[in-house]
C-alpha cells in the first residue's frame, strides 16, 4: 500500500525514511537552494522502490539542458518504468520520458493534465512550470498555476512557490502588478526563495525600474545567495540594472564576483555570463580575456542540445574569436534541425538563424545581422528564455542598425523601445546615436 505525504498524494515504494529526503529534495527545489539531486539520493538509497523518487531527480537533470545531464534524466525514466506505480505516478514516469527525449512540449501536456487532477502537486505544478520557461509559453507560466492557486492555501508547505511561480507568470504575460505584489508576498512568507525574487526582480527590469530594482536585489542578499543556484541569475539580474545606467564598472565588478568569478561549466550559468558580456560588447566595452575562460567552458555543455544555449555560446566564441569553434556550433545546429524532437523546431525556427546572426555581427557584416534577426523577432519566444533574456535580440538588432548606417531602421527601432521603455538611460542613448545617425 502506497504511503501519502500532507496533501493525500500516493507515493508508491516509499516509507516514511524516504520519503523525508525526497520531501526535502522537493522544498528545495521550491526555494532552489541546498542540494535536491543529493537528497533525492537518499530517498533513492533508503527505497530503491520509490518511483517518484527517481523520476523526480530525472526532472532535475532533464531541466538541466545539457547533454550528459540528458543522458542522466534518461537512465532516471528507464529506472523508473518497471516500478509500481499509481495512475497519476504513471503519468510523471511518461512525462519524464518525454522530457529526456527532448519533447518538451508533449511533457508540458502531461504535466498539465496530472496538474488539472491533482492541483496539489506540487512537483508536477514546477516542473511544468519550468518547461514552460524553457519553451518560452509565456500563458502557460501564468494559467498552468493560476488554475492550482485557488486549492492552495496560505500556511500550506511550499505555498510560497505557488506564489512566486504565479508571478512569474503574470510578469511575462504583462500584469506587472499583480505580479510583484504577488512576487513581494512570496519572499515574505519566505525570503530564501530565489525564485519569487527573481520574479520581482523581472518586474522592476521590464518597468525600467533601475534604482528601484537594485534596491530590491541588495536589501537582503544573504537569503537569496545562500546554498542558491539561482543566485547566479538573480546577480546577473542586478547587472542588468547597472548596464540600463550606463554603470559598466558595476557591472564588470559583478561578473568578476559572483556572476562568474569562479568559473561554471553550468549552461544555465554560462548563458547568464555570456548575455552579460555580449551586452557590454555591444556597447564596445572591452572585457580583456573574460570571454577566452567563457568559451573554454561552452563546449562541455554540448552544441546542439538546446538552442537558446547555442546562442549564447555563439556570444563566447564570437567574443573569444573561436572561430573553429564558431563553425563547429553552426554544424552541429545543421545536424539538429533533422532531429526528431523539439529542439530541431526551436533551431530552425529561431536558435540557427540568431546565432548566424550573432558571427556576421562579431564579423562586422551588420546587414546580414539585420537580415537574419528581423524575420524571428517575433517568434523569438519559441526558443525559450524570458522577455529580459531575450532582449539581447533587439539590442543587437538595434546596435547592428546604428553601425551599418541605415538611419531610417534605426530610429524605427529606437522609437519602438523608447516607448516600450520610456524611462530606461540607454533608450535614451540609443535614440541619441539615431538621431546623430540621420543628421550625418
Amino acid at each position: 500500500m502506497a504511503i501519502r505525504d500532507g496533501f493525500g498524494l500516493a507515493f508508491s515504494g516509499a516509507t516514511e525514511a524516504g520519503l523525508t529526503p525526497y520531501s526535502q529534495a522537493v522544498r528545495e527545489l521550491q526555494c532552489f537552494i541546498g542540494d535536491p539531486v543529493a537528497s533525492v539520493d537518499r530517498a533513492i538509497a533508503e527505497n530503491p522502490g520509490f518511483v517518484m523518487a527517481h523520476v523526480f531527480k530525472g526532472y532535475l537533470f532533464g531541466l538541466a539542458t545539457e547533454q550528459e545531464a540528458t543522458a542522466v534524466a534518461r537512465a532516471c525514466h528507464e529506472a523508473a518504468l518497471p516500478l509500481t506505480a499509481t495512475t497519476r505516478e504513471q503519468a510523471h514516469v511518461l512525462a519524464l520520458g518525454h522530457l529526456a527525449n527532448g519533447r518538451w512540449h508533449d511533457a508540458a501536456g502531461i504535466l498539465e493534465d496530472i496538474a488539472i487532477d491533482f492541483p496539489l502537486d506540487a512537483v508536477a505544478l514546477q516542473v511544468g512550470h519550468q518547461v514552460d520557461f524553457f519553451t518560452g509559453n509565456a500563458r502557460m507560466l501564468r494559467d498552468r498555476i493560476a488554475r492550482a492557486l485557488p486549492s492552495w492555501q496560505s500556511g500550506m508547505p511550499g505555498y510560497h512557490a505557488i506564489l512566486g511561480m504565479q508571478a512569474f507568470g503574470l510578469e511575462e504575460m504583462g500584469d506587472y502588478g499583480r505580479a510583484e505584489r504577488l512576487g513581494r508576498a512570496a519572499v515574505e512568507i519566505e525570503p530564501r526563495d530565489g525564485w519569487a525574487q527573481h520574479a520581482v526582480a523581472h518586474v522592476m527590469e521590464m518597468q525600467s525600474r533601475q534604482r528601484d530594482g537594485i534596491a530590491w536585489m541588495r536589501a537582503d542578499p544573504e537569503a537569496w545567495t545562500k546554498e542558491s543556484f539561482l543566485q547566479v541569475h538573480n546577480w546577473w539580474h542586478l547587472a542588468l540594472f547597472h548596464y540600463d545606467l550606463g554603470e559598466t564598472d558595476e557591472v564588470l565588478a559583478l561578473y568578476d564576483g559572483p556572476i562568474y568569478g569562479t568559473p561554471s561549466a553550468m549552461a544555465l550559468n554560462m548563458v547568464d555570463a555570456s548575455a552579460i558580456l555580449w551586452r557590454l560588447y555591444l556597447g564596445g566595452v572591452d572585457v580583456g580575456d573574460r570571454w577566452a575562460a567563457l568559451a573554454a567552458n561552452w563546449p562541455k555543455v554540448g552544441a546542439g542540445n538546446y538552442a537558446f544555449n547555442d546562442a549564447h555560446a555563439m556570444m563566447a566564441f564570437v567574443g573569444a574569436g573561436l572561430d573553429a569553434a564558431a563553425l563547429g556550433l553552426l554544424e552541429a545546429q545543421r545536424e539538429a534541425m533533422h532531429g526528431s524532437d523539439d529542439n530541431a523546431a526551436f533551431t530552425r525556427d529561431v536558435g540557427q538563424p540568431l546565432t548566424r546572426a550573432i558571427k556576421a555581427f562579431g564579423e562586422g557584416n551588420y546587414t546580414e545581422a539585420i537580415r537574419l534577426i528581423r524575420p524571428i523577432r517575433a517568434i523569438a519566444y519559441r526558443f525559450g528564455g524570458s522577455h529580459a533574456q531575450r532582449d539581447v535580440i533587439d539590442l543587437t538588432l538595434i546596435e547592428a542598425a546604428l553601425r551599418a548606417g541605415d538611419g531610417a531602421l534605426a530610429r524605427a527601432l529606437t522609437a519602438e523601445r523608447s516607448a516600450a521603455r520610456p524611462d530606461s538611460p540607454l533608450s535614451v542613448l540609443f535614440s541619441r546615436r539615431a538621431a546623430d545617425l540621420s543628421e550625418n
